[in-house]
């Protein structure tokens, strides 16, 4: 493994096109640590219901319970995300993989022929993951070309199925070790 490194410039750190580093190179090293897959949702203000594939979501504090996301700032449903008060994190299971798919593609209603709830602030909650979680929007910061949503989590329900992994540009299952 070449080891590649690139100079620190603290005062170029948040600005564009300034990077030594390739993008595409970048994702490609980021693309060996394995993440789940998520679908993000939340509701228009006419209460049209949003969502999108992202496995940007992490876990930030167990007291105050708090989760993070990122969306790229270009996403045609940035504003909504931003303007919207509650989102839900649908964590996807090893059988979802169309799911996943179907949330990561462009369309008029990615919700066509999938079952959801309206959830608190009426983010729709996916029927049959392994995991949801409702949070309200509680912060939001600037980190490049995304938006960090801080999630404070109100409600939250899990079942133990596998999830549904995603590793080195394709999707995966999750081996335990003996």
């Amino acid at each position: 493994m070449a080891l590649i490194s690139h100079p620190n410039i603290p005062d170029d750190e948040y600005s564009r096109d300034n990077s030594p580093v390739d993008p595409r190179d970048f994702r490609n090293a980021l693309g060996s640590y394995a993440t789940g897959v998520t679908v993000i949702t939340a509701a228009a203000e006419d209460g049209k219901p949003v969502g999108l594939t992202c496995n940007s979501f992490a876990s930030v504090s167990l007291n105050p319970p708090l989760v993070l996301w990122s969306l790229v700032i270009y996403s045609p449903s940035i504003g909504i995300f931003q303007n919207a008060s509650h989102f839900a994190v649908n964590v996807l299971g090893a059988s979802q993989q169309a799911l996943a798919k179907q949330f990561a593609t462009r369309s008029d209603d990615k919700f066509a022929g999938t079952a959801w709830t309206p959830g608190l602030g009426r983010a729709p909650m996916l029927a049959d993951t392994v995991a949801v979680f409702q949070c309200r929007c509680a912060d939001r910061y600037y980190g490049g070309d995304h938006v960090i949503f801080l999630g404070a989590v109100e409600a939250y329900a899990y079942k133990r199925d596998e999830p549904l992994l995603f590793a080195q540009g394709g999707f995966g299952r999750f081996v335990a070790g003996s």
